[in-house]
């Protein structure tokens, strides 16, 4: 334990926000922590409400810790450590247990955390680099990583967490969360499609495992188009009832955009994209229903040009049961980044440039 405190002390002497945390193994993993904030802070658009990630069952909390880095599994444990080849070729629910085993106050990123991250990174004029281009950033010819994993064609696919330049630090210093704009695309927590209609789970409530996200949940909620409460979904897994119409947020792909709205006109057989700031939202949704897609990182920012989104990409597919989201993007060049959303990916589907990051939030027992 003498050589623990150590080491947290060593840490936090270089990066004051960055703390390790044993988990139930008795081992580390290096966390950043985020202190809680409201719309207002990182929203043109915002009101003085608390954002919806420092919000879990109803009750405020001070802040949450985030994997400083994408993690690695070591004997079905996830941990976050600089210098790994992060875990890919895992599936969502897989990802969620990861996270859990390693006790009380530990689970998968949520949609609601990325999202305050990102939104946090855009307010303070910087979204964070990474390797989206084979071992390097797409705007960086010189600046690589290590390689960890390869290609058939012997290009990097991955890189070790953390080695990259401050470019792909959160907040450009060395107390940043690494690897948030690319290397692997990660699974979030709180939110899919079901035929095209949103549901998340209210605030940050994914968090807590005792909400469970499997298909069936009834933690799921719609979003009322017209008021932005949250509501019993119209759509589920096993029924396609009310797929295209109705009076929740859903998906429509118009003119080459998505665009939220209550009624879907165009079902896509595939996923679709289009850039981020392209994304809208039409005359059926209402002010705090856009409030709270904004606050989710899911719409840009009330009278923010497309340019401000650096070409980040929007995808889903809204032609299918369920579909759950990673965020950040991979190897896809300008289109990776922290308001990349991936929309498109089955709960039981994995690859080489998916993985995940845990957080860990100790209010939860």
């Amino acid at each position: 334990m003498a050589n623990f405190d150590l080491t947290s002390l060593a840490v936090k002497m270089i990066c004051p926000n960055n703390t390790v945390q044993l988990d139930d193994t008795g081992l580390p993993s290096v966390l950043v922590y985020i202190p809680a904030f409201k719309n207002s802070d990182v929203l043109a658009s915002g009101n003085n409400s608390t954002h919806p990630a420092f919000i879990v069952n109803g009750v405020q909390i001070p802040g949450f810790y985030y994997s400083k880095y994408q993690n690695h599994v070591n004997n079905g444990v996830a941990y976050s450590l600089p210098a790994e080849d992060p875990t890919a070729n895992i599936t969502f629910d897989n990802a969620i247990s990861r996270c859990t085993a390693k006790g009380a106050g530990w689970h998968l990123s949520t949609n609601a955390e990325w999202a305050a991250i990102a939104l946090w990174c855009k307010k303070n004029g910087f979204l964070p680099y990474g390797n989206n281009n084979y071992g390097k950033d797409s705007r960086e010819s010189n600046i690589r990583a290590i390689p960890t994993t390869k290609d058939g064609n012997g290009q990097t696919l991955h890189v070790a967490t953390g080695t990259g330049p401050l470019s792909w630090s959160h907040d450009q210093t060395p107390s940043g969360i690494w690897d948030m704009n690319g290397n692997v695309t990660e699974w979030q927590g709180g939110i899919r499609t079901v035929w095209g209609e949103l549901q998340i789970l209210e605030n940050n409530d994914a968090a807590d495992p005792d909400n469970p996200q499997n298909a069936t949940s009834t933690c799921w909620k719609a979003i009322d188009a017209s008021t932005g409460a949250l509501v019993d979904p119209e759509c589920s897994t096993t029924d396609q009832t009310g797929t295209t119409s109705g009076n929740t947020v859903r998906l429509d792909f118009v003119s080459n955009a998505w665009v939220f709205t209550n009624a879907i006109q165009n079902v896509q057989t595939d996923y679709k994209g289009c850039a981020f700031g392209k994304v809208t939202a039409d005359s059926k949704i209402g002010d705090a229903a856009k409030l709270l897609l904004r606050a989710l990182a899911l719409l840009p920012d009330e009278g923010a040009a497309e340019a401000n989104y650096e070409g980040d990409m929007a995808y889903w597919h809204n032609g299918v049961a369920e579909r759950c989201v990673c965020r950040g993007g991979y190897y896809s060049g300008a289109s990776a980044g922290v308001f990349c959303v991936g929309g498109s990916g089955a709960r039981s589907g994995s690859s080489a440039g998916v993985g995940f990051r845990s957080a860990y939030i100790p209010e939860i027992g």
